[in-house]
């Protein structure tokens, strides 16, 4: 990636963590849970490894055509488990656009097609706004009071809770946008 060193750092550092979090998801009991994490986790080593600094790591050609390779594969696998639910439609435009930012580096170039690009910055800062107002908190009183539902979280293991995919989700729409914006 090209733009400013220490931001590119920054970024690397986002999505390596966001990785490693979606990593200790996949010890979640739930199958589905799993499944997705391990998609995100994939999304945010990948994303780690492309925003390293241009000046630090010039990768060779293949290196991002291996790179949109890996990625078209979880966009079709994202295409597939889409039919049962909605939310890997998005796992499709996130691995799309790894797609499309790893063919633009193999090509040599430092932009692609403004439109294209126009499009996508579109689309995650819509998702960046959208998953940053769902983390915010809401009390619920359930049979056990006000506090019940906190009792109930506090229970849960690390994997299962849902805010810690949400934060997750949110932390790699805000690299892709960053990403992007770089192009």
């Amino acid at each position: 990636m090209h733009g400013p060193v220490s931001a590119l750092w920054l970024l690397v550092a986002l999505c390596a963590a966001t990785g490693a979090c979606c990593l200790l998801r996949m010890r979640s009991s739930v199958e589905e849970q799993r499944r997705t994490a391990g998609g995100e986790a994939l999304m945010g080593f990948g994303m780690a490894a492309m925003a390293v600094p241009a000046a630090v790591l010039t990768p060779p050609r293949w290196a991002w055509l291996a790179c949109a390779a890996v990625f078209g594969t979880a966009a079709l696998q994202a295409l597939w488990t889409a039919r049962g639910d909605r939310h890997h439609l998005h796992h499709l435009v996130g691995a799309s656009a790894m797609v499309y930012m790893a063919a633009v580096m193999a090509g040599g170039a430092h932009s692609g097609p403004p439109v294209l690009t126009g499009a996508l910055l579109a689309y995650f800062t819509g998702y960046v706004l959208w998953t940053g107002t769902r983390l915010v908190p809401v009390t619920v009183a359930g049979p056990e009071g006000v506090n019940g539902g906190a009792r109930a979280a506090r229970t849960a293991g690390l994997a299962d809770r849902p805010e810690l995919a949400r934060a997750c989700r949110l932390s790699m729409g805000i690299g892709m946008l960053a990403m992007l914006l770089t192009m």
